[in-house]
């Protein structure tokens, strides 16, 4: 029996271009993930003219600009940051659901990574400790998946 063969990404192979698409809606949490991402992507070896932000509203505006973005600028990689926060109706789920379902299909579609670092959460102060406080920061980590796949896909040919 052949023995199975193992393939992951790394951290050393991840200078690339992406492109970093962040809804603005809950900024003063929003802020705080893209200093994250960014901090995140320049501390691994990444050039910060590979790094481009792109601003919409808020996270049902994402899945659009990130399709966009992947048509028009072709990024190794795209990082989706935002902040979903549970209220009184129904909005929550539409937004929430609608906005990563999207993101996960653009990412087959184009065969490029796009790291998800939407906040979905009950409430403000879960927002704020994943943003930077007590959970870490979501907005680095969802830098770090983008770098490990960017690292992958150039492992697998084509892209990155």
């Amino acid at each position: 029996m052949q023995p199975i063969s193992q393939v992951e990404g790394s951290f050393t192979d991840v200078d690339a271009r992406y492109v970093i698409v962040v809804g603005r809606f809950n900024h003063h949490v929003v802020d705080s993930l893209v200093e994250g991402a960014v901090d995140s992507l320049v501390r691994h070896g990444v050039d910060e003219d590979n790094i481009d932000i792109v601003h919409v509203p808020g996270a049902w505006e994402l899945p659009l600009a990130v399709k966009r973005a992947l048509r028009v600028v072709k990024p190794d990689a795209v990082i989706a940051l935002g902040t979903v926060i549970r209220g009184g109706t129904p909005h929550f789920e539409y937004v929430a659901g609608g906005c990563n379902s999207a993101l996960g299909a653009l990412q087959l579609e184009f065969e490029t990574p796009v790291a998800n670092g939407v906040l979905t959460v009950n409430s403000i102060e879960q927002a704020i400790e994943r943003a930077g406080t007590k959970a870490g920061n979501k907005g680095a980590e969802a830098a770090m998946a983008a770098m490990e796949m960017v690292s992958l896909m150039k492992r697998f040919g084509g892209q990155a």
